[in-house]
Formats: structure tokens, C-alpha cells, sequence
């Protein structure tokens, strides 16, 4: 049940003041301190720097005799498996805690198939709860918004961001480095040499760091990097299969790829399918991040497990301290990963015929 908040304000200033001090109406800078987005930027830089030379902090009022503290989880949608594990794992702290989570999707997209940023007036709703504080599962958040999170003393937390936060901002992740190096490794143990990479997004945090796990332990084995091994798919099935497509069509295809999304790992299928290849008699496959859909494939897939109901309850239990008024120790908090075995790797059989 979401509980509504009366919205408060700490001893200080009044927003007439406020108003005042920076030249415009009282509803306007009502606006701007409740992060609406209709105002003028030259408008609302003079009502911010208003609310700092006059040290107004807005903070929710809550009764804590009566009713527990909300908190706010916004992921980018609400549809995943992968959201679905960062839910269980969020609700499970929360309710260890004694607080109420309210959940909400703001699926907004700039760039091919990449979730981004909350969509427009998330954070009226957001001051309207009178939440303590926020986990966000999503790509990455606007500066303007990280801007009035700090403005208005609202802990968060991010929960497995794409890209790399602002200095100062807390985060929970997986080990990606050490994952990359443990599916390599696995495959490199079967004896493949041939070994490609389809990893996500260029420049994110967990593409680059998964990639560099890969090209670690090609190293360590004495294993040559083939640059034209190395793909780029995004995060969709579709252009994971075009990209193993342009692999199985180089004059040494691999043997093995390393897969760095298990979603990404079904295109992966359907397109060595289409070739009249097996898997794992003619390519092995290892995956990233242990969905369910990694034990529905057909062999099932080998993954790195990538604890994301473990992260979210990280985050909520960090995010709470930090509600109390501690700042954590260390603003990235990594948690380890595993390799599941399943059925898509073996030793290499014959080469694949990537241009039947």
C-alpha cells in the first residue's frame, strides 16, 4: 500500500523569501523546490542559488510513531526478469526495515534500446509521497535531476548503473572484471583458443569491465587477442544474432563466445540455429547474469551468475543508513559473481561452417 506524505519545510527561510530573494512569484519557486520541470532554466538557477544563499533545505515531514518511512524503487520497466529479481531482493530488505516500497517503471528511450532517464514529472510524485529516499535501477539519471536529488537532501542509491555516476554518488554492482575473467577462463579449460566476446553497449560500465575480464584471462593463458572477436550488440537479441552472424563469417570463426547478457544469449541461439549449427557441439556458449531464461534455453546456458536480488537488498540497507544520516565508507560497493554450469559448453568439436 503506498502511504501518502505531507510535504514539509525545516525551520528556516519561507518560500515567500525564497521568491522574494530571487525575484519571482511564490508559485514559481514552489515549482522549482518541488522539481517541476516547467520553469525557465535562467528562472530556476536564480530560485536555486536563492535556496542556497539562504540555506532553505525541503525535506519530507513524517510522523514516525505513526506510520513507517517510504522509499521509492524506480527501475526502467517492469516487464523483466531482471527487474523482477531487483523487486524481490528490494522488498525483502524493505521489509526486514519496517519500511514501505513503492515501485514504479519510468521506461523513457534516447538511444537504441537503451533505458535511460525518468520520465517528466517523476519527481513531483516522488515529493507528493514524501519519500526518505531512492533505489534506482536504470541506465543512468539526468544532471538536472541529480542536481535536485542533492538540492533537497534526498538519498539514493543506484542499483547496477550502465553508466559510470557522478563523483559522490553511491552505487551497488557486480564484480564484472572478475566475471569476465571466469567465463573465459571456464572455456579456456575446455581447450577452446577461438574465443569471441558479444558484450553490451559501448563505453558502460559493465561492458568495458566484462570485456577487460575476457581479454585478462586470454592473456594470462598465453591466448592471443583477436581484436575482430570483439563485438558490440547493445542489449537486444536481434543484434546479438548479427553479431554472431559477421563472427561465423570471418575466415576463423571461433569456436566459443562469451556472451555478456543472457537475453543477448537467445539471438546468440537463433542464430547458430539458422546456420545449422549446435550448440555446444559446434559453438559453445557462456551467458551473464543467471535469469531464468538462462535454464529455458535448449541446451541450458552456462552463465555468470550476477546476484542482482543480493545488490538490490545491498542497496536498500545502504540507502537507509544513509537516511539516518551515515555516508558509507566506500561509494561503489561491488558484490561477487559465479559461474553456473549448465549444458551449452564442451571441448571444440569440428570448425563451425559459418557460411552454410
Amino acid at each position: 500500500m503506498v502511504r501518502a506524505g505531507s510535504a514539509g519545510v525545516t525551520a528556516g527561510p519561507t518560500l515567500a523569501v525564497v521568491a522574494r530573494e530571487a525575484g519571482v512569484s511564490v508559485p514559481t519557486a514552489s515549482k522549482v523546490v518541488n522539481g517541476r520541470e516547467d520553469v525557465a532554466p535562467e528562472t530556476r538557477r536564480r530560485v536555486t542559488e536563492a535556496l542556497d544563499r539562504l540555506g532553505y533545505i525541503r525535506r519530507p515531514r513524517f510522523d514516525g510513531g505513526r506510520a513507517p518511512r517510504l522509499v521509492d524503487l524506480v527501475v526502467h520497466s517492469l516487464e523483466t526478469s531482471g527487474s523482477g529479481a531487483v523487486l524481490h531482493g528490494a522488498e525483502e530488505a524493505a521489509d526486514d526495515a519496517g519500511l514501505e516500497l513503492v515501485v514504479s517503471a519510468a521506461l523513457t528511450r534516447s538511444r537504441a534500446e537503451r533505458p535511460e532517464r525518468p520520465e517528466r514529472g517523476w519527481l513531483d510524485k516522488l515529493v507528493l509521497r514524501g519519500s526518505s529516499g531512492v533505489l534506482f535501477h536504470l541506465a543512468e539519471l539526468s544532471d538536472p535531476q541529480y542536481a535536485w536529488l542533492k538540492q533537497h537532501r534526498i538519498p539514493f542509491v543506484m542499483i547496477d548503473p550502465v553508466l559510470e555516476p557522478p563523483p559522490g554518488v553511491v552505487s551497488v554492482g557486480a564484480a564484472n572484471w572478475r566475471g569476465g575473467v571466469t567465463a573465459t577462463e571456464h572455456l579456456l579449460a575446455l581447450g577452446h583458443e577461438r574465443i569471441a566476446v558479444v558484450a553490451g553497449h559501448r563505453h558502460t560500465l559493465c561492458a568495458d569491465a566484462r570485456i577487460a575480464g575476457y581479454r585478462s584471462a586470454l592473456a594470462a593463458a598465453g591466448v592471443r587477442h583477436r581484436p575482430e572477436y570483439v563485438r558490440h550488440a547493445g542489449s537486444g537479441e536481434d543484434a546479438a544474432g548479427r553479431r554472431v552472424r559477421e563472427l561465423l563469417d570471418l575466415p576463423e570463426p571461433p569456436t566459443a563466445v562469451f556472451v555478456c547478457a543472457d537475453r543477448m544469449a537467445l539471438g546468440v541461439y537463433e542464430a547458430l540455429a539458422e546456420r545449422g549449427l549446435r550448440v555446444p557441439d559446434d559453438m559453445s556458449v557462456v551467458g551473464y547474469d543467471d535469469l531464468p531464461e538462462a535454464r529455458w534455453l535448449t541446451p541450458a546456458l552456462t552463465t555468470v551468475r550476477q546476484p542482482l536480488s543480493e545488490m538490490a537488498a545491498t542497496a536498500l540497507r545502504l540507502l537507509l543508513r544513509m537516511m539516518d544520516g551515515h555516508r558509507p565508507e566506500s561509494t561503489r560497493t561491488e558484490l561477487s559473481t559465479r559461474l553456473v554450469e549448465r549444458a551449452s559448453t564442451a571441448p571444440p568439436g569440428p570448425r563451425p561452417n559459418g557460411h552454410g
